[in-house]
């Protein structure tokens, strides 16, 4: 068989996205941190977009005569010759020294630098105290090594050998660094297991009983499956006096460097707010932080704008085209984000306008399809406006992923929504005995019996565990 090159044309349909239309539907998924530093990034890369003052008028608005720009400059130079601080401006030119002023913070006020300080490291810590202490060269290597062997929660997560090895020493002396660092703050740092976090602070607290000790060698397991039965008879004692033992073992802490943990709390911000106004729901987007943007009034003056013959473009020209253009197309795509929002926040507060009103056990089920059709979208750009957004309700801040949900059918043909069966099995569990709790059998039947849903047991398990609530043997109350 021969082998021959040739060519053929062939004519086809596909679907490009332009770069703009990708920076739309960006636009839609970000999260109101991320759509900040992107409104920010933008701010800086393109010198025709600027932030305004106020409410954001329409392009056309946006978009002055040359002669109201200089108008607008002459204003705005007027009022800076009335409230500059010209001593600041001049330096070192002033009549007046600037040693001569005393710049004093009110006594309410602290400095930034003492407001906003790190938050120590547990290795830090340690370290600062492993220099304080009275340790031998070799042992503060020692220390050091096994300090940087310790993971989050404060346990020692090598080996006396392998350190042994590692520094040419003998494991006695690592054995030995190692007991000392056990004793410093937070106690019980550099255990090797649970059982010796918790002996080591039994120790350092003054407790000598053997009870305790034994208790934490021995029954710890038990404890923690309630088996008191078990641990009475093989320790020969009364309830009271176990009771008082478990008490002790509660105030110590298993996990001692979590106190260091270096994990930054991280607070919302709800993107919308919905009130309640007299009978109806009022919906407030949140432009808090959004700077307002509109294009800069110094670039109407633009070759592009005097409409120039084409041969006179330049590389300038085009380079303007260019971010005008993408300014533009940015505040549009913003503007969209926003209508985009509210309508489809517009829609929820719709459909679930019983938990607007009632609270979670009100919650009906809900899907993409459902909100895509009211507001007539696609399902895919409902779901994008919809990840990492919050919104602050009557009832607490929610994650508009949190009303669409999947629904079981009652006997009276009705749908209840899985939230709504989840808050109500939440609650059964706050109500119940907490020496008897209930089973996940029972929990069903109670929730067949008040709202007539046919729930399985292993439903109700699933919900339950999806809750972080305990089985009933553990839940249960030991005294």
């Amino acid at each position: 068989m021969a082998l021959q090159l040739k060519q053929q044309l062939k004519l086809s349909q596909q679907l490009v996205m332009t770069p703009q239309l990708q920076q739309a539907i960006k636009l839609l998924q970000l999260s109101r941190i991320e759509l900040v530093e992107l409104v920010q990034q933008e701010l800086l890369e393109n010198p025709l977009l600027e932030e305004g003052e106020g409410e954001v008028s329409s392009l056309e608005e946006e978009v002055k005569k040359p002669e109201d720009s200089f108008k607008e400059i002459d204003v705005e130079e007027k009022n800076l010759a009335s409230t500059a601080e010209w001593e600041n401006y001049l330096g070192n030119f002033s009549s007046v020294s600037k040693d001569s002023k005393e710049f004093e913070l009110p006594e309410e006020m602290v400095s930034w630098e003492a407001r906003y300080a790190p938050k120590p490291s547990l290795e830090g810590h340690l370290l600062w105290q492993l220099q304080l202490s009275n340790f031998s060269p070799k042992e503060i290597e020692i220390g050091k090594e096994i300090i940087g062997n310790l993971d989050s929660k404060g346990y020692f997560t090598s080996s006396i050998e392998n350190i042994a090895e590692k520094l040419s020493v003998n494991p006695e002396m690592v054995e030995e660094v190692l007991t000392r660092i056990q004793f410093f703050d937070p106690v019980g740092v550099g255990s090797r297991n649970l059982k010796e976090c918790l002996k080591v602070q039994l120790k350092y607290f003054g407790y000598k009983d053997d009870v305790l000790f034994t208790l934490v060698d021995e029954h710890l397991e038990n404890i923690e499956n309630r088996k008191i039965d078990v641990v009475l008879k093989k320790l020969n004692i009364g309830k009271e006096d176990l009771l008082s033992y478990i008490e002790i073992l509660k105030s110590l802490d298993p996990y001692p460097g979590s106190q260091y943990a270096t994990e930054d709390i991280v607070y919302i911000s709800p993107d919308v707010y919905v009130f309640k106004y007299d009978d109806e729901f009022v919906i407030l987007l949140n432009d808090d932080g959004i700077p307002n943007l509109r294009l800069n009034p110094l670039f109407e003056e633009i070759e592009i704008k005097r409409g120039r013959k084409k041969k006179d473009f330049t590389e300038e020209t085009e380079y303007l085209q260019e971010k005008m253009r993408s300014a533009i197309w940015l505040i549009k795509s913003l503007q969209q984000r926003q209508r985009t929002l509210y309508k489809v926040v517009e829609s929820i507060v719709y459909f679930q306008r019983d938990f607007f009103e009632k609270g979670v056990g009100y919650l009906k089920p809900l899907t993409l399809k459902d909100v895509a059709e009211y507001i007539g979208m696609h399902e895919s750009t409902v779901s994008r406006v919809t990840s990492n957004k919050y919104v602050s309700t009557p009832f607490g801040l929610f994650e508009l992923k949190f009303f669409f949900n999947s629904g079981l059918s009652t006997d009276s043909g009705e749908n209840v929504g899985a939230e709504s069966i989840r808050a109500k099995i939440k609650e059964i569990i706050d109500k119940e005995d907490k020496k008897k709790p209930l089973s996940d059998e029972e929990i069903a039947k109670i929730l067949y019996e008040e709202m007539g849903v046919n729930i399985a047991r292993r439903t109700v398990a699933k919900y339950r565990a999806a809750l972080n609530i305990p089985s009933s043997s553990r839940r249960k109350c030991i005294f």
